[in-house]
């Protein structure tokens, strides 16, 4: 059963920063980007000022972009972020489109023991979306993933839905989840974009590079882990846009891309090795990651 927060468990925030210091942890934290030129400011700037500023809950708060052709890297800039291109990290190993990819290179590009991620397009933004998931991680050393969860309000013609948003979570993946891997069936929003998980653990993973990358990292940590190192934490509400049907349509043809690459009889064949080939290796497994992290050599030869 995956364990679960509210993020009112963490919300002392000096407690919070003590108990990080005391275990000699340090926490990253990224936004992806692409096109958020009307919410990356504001949420830059809360989460400095009320995470780095007041609280040092976070020690780096970086905006890795996918090339937006809008305003979004300069605003994250004068908001006071560290702003990266993701095809300027690792560049010698090429550039793919996809949230995928944005992550797999924060991995490289970050310092931090912990890693947190948050979507760039929340228009309700608070220090939650960070203390909630870093927390468990904090207090809890067995913990090692933890998916943020929250309700989702659509807005439609007729219309306000306060539960009608994560379409696909609902109509794709918890069901998937129920049949399949009834371990991660109690996981309310599995697609989070909000989420922080030990660098121990990420660097270990595939990376699909669209947007399979958060269901390939349950099933992964799952087998490789045990269920009992997921978490989940409630963060009550979010909101942000919402996307068309043919995004969603795109988005789940990824997902099921990636769980049927990690289903328990997959099949061999050309869609599968095509389904792979849209996929990072583990960060580990680059010789640059370990000349960047001297520690990961040892936690790789643990694993050979």
């Amino acid at each position: 059963m995956v364990r679960s927060f509210h993020h009112r468990d963490f919300s002392d925030l000096p407690t919070l920063v003590d108990a990080k210091r005391a275990a000699g942890l340090t926490v990253s934290l990224c936004i992806p980007t692409l096109n958020e030129e009307g919410t990356i400011a504001r949420i830059v700037a809360l989460l400095k000022h009320d995470l780095i500023e007041r609280h040092p809950l976070l020690d780096e708060l970086v905006v890795i972009d996918s090339g937006s052709s809008d305003r979004t890297r300069a605003l994250a800039a004068e908001a006071g972020a560290e702003v990266i291109l993701a095809a300027d990290i690792l560049p010698h190993h090429g550039h793919r489109c996809g949230k995928g990819e944005n992550l797999w290179k924060a991995v490289h590009h970050l310092r931090g023991d912990i890693l947190c991620f948050v979507d760039g397009d929340i228009g309700n933004i608070h220090p939650r979306f960070v203390y909630g998931t870093v927390g468990p991680l904090i207090h809890h050393e067995d913990v090692e993933y933890v998916k943020g969860f929250y309700e989702r309000p659509l807005l439609a013609a007729e219309g306000v839905d306060p539960r009608g948003g994560g379409r696909v979570t609902e109509i794709l993946v918890r069901p998937l989840f129920a049949r399949f891997y009834p371990e991660l069936a109690g996981l309310h929003q599995p697609l989070a974009g909000e989420y922080a998980a030990r660098r121990s653990l990420l660097e270990t993973l595939p990376f699909p590079t669209g947007y399979g990358v958060e269901t390939s990292h349950l099933l992964d940590t799952l087998r490789s882990r045990g269920i009992s190192t997921i978490a989940q934490t409630d963060l009550d509400e979010r909101i942000h846009r919402n996307r068309s049907l043919a995004q969603l349509g795109r988005m789940s043809g990824e997902i099921l891309d990636a769980f049927f690459t990690r289903s328990k009889n997959p099949q061999e064949d050309e869609a599968g090795s095509s389904t792979q080939s849209h996929e990072r290796p583990p960060m580990i497994s680059l010789p640059e990651y370990l000349d960047r992290f001297p520690d990961a050599l040892n936690r790789r030869r643990s694993m050979d």
